[in-house]
């Protein structure tokens, strides 16, 4: 129900926990699950963003700072507004611009919003299976990276030959675990296909997208092992 932070000098080497960073009881909408978290600096600040269950049951993202990566790190006292569903990954652009990338489907809660609000009654039929697939999310967040400073985003994928990835392509569609990374002026949009276990990434021209589907980074070796950890 706590986060803690581990660090090592180098790979390989001794695990040092530095202890709890956050605890799920100093979070005052959070009600339970503490799920995967992600962390960025800026500002001289960190940002530790972390999904939870608020009052509601429902999934929403926060946001807590602190000094130093390992904390402690103090929670804002409410959700980020307009945030939802799970695993959060920061990204903070070569000019300073801060985004944050979020969404999972089945628990990850991220099939109940395709209306843009929450439906509990589309909990049960866990994603879509025709049509296209569900996309991540993403906002640009504020200078102060407490808040989303535009509107929420979907994170579309596309195929070889332009067109959106369909639901019921579950080796390449989009389930959980965004991740995003820039390299020689591209940005490479990563994620696991959930039930199909694999790690796949696409490539875009800015933070926003759409992204073209690349291919796997690699494959599961035992259980859910494609989520980024």
């Amino acid at each position: 129900v706590d986060y803690h932070v581990f660090s090592m000098e180098e790979v390989g080497g001794p695990v040092t926990d530095h202890g709890v960073a956050l605890k799920q009881e100093d979070v005052p909408w959070v009600s339970k699950q503490l799920w995967a978290p992600d962390a960025a600096t800026k500002n001289g600040k960190y940002y530790l963003y972390f999904p939870a269950r608020d009052k509601d049951g429902i999934f929403r993202v926060g946001v807590a700072v602190g000094d130093a990566p390992e904390g402690p790190f103090k929670p804002e006292p409410e959700c980020i507004k307009g945030s939802f569903s799970i695993d959060p990954a920061s990204f903070v652009d070569d000019d300073g611009e801060a985004y944050l990338y979020f969404g999972g489907i089945w628990g990850g809660q991220l099939q109940c919003w395709t209306k843009g609000e929450f439906d509990r009654d589309a909990y049960s039929s866990m994603e879509a299976t025709e049509g296209n697939a569900l996309s991540a999310k993403v906002a640009k967040l504020t200078d102060d990276m407490t808040q989303f400073a535009s509107e929420v985003k979907d994170v579309v994928i596309l195929d070889e030959a332009g067109s959106p990835i369909k639901a019921a392509d579950h080796d390449r569609r989009f389930f959980e675990a965004a991740w995003m990374h820039k390299y020689q002026g591209k940005y490479y949009f990563s994620y696991s296909t959930g039930d199909t276990h694999y790690l796949c990434y696409a490539i875009g021209d800015n933070p926003y997208g759409p992204f073209t589907y690349g291919g796997r980074i690699f494959e599961p070796v035992i259980g859910w092992t494609t989520h980024h950890s």
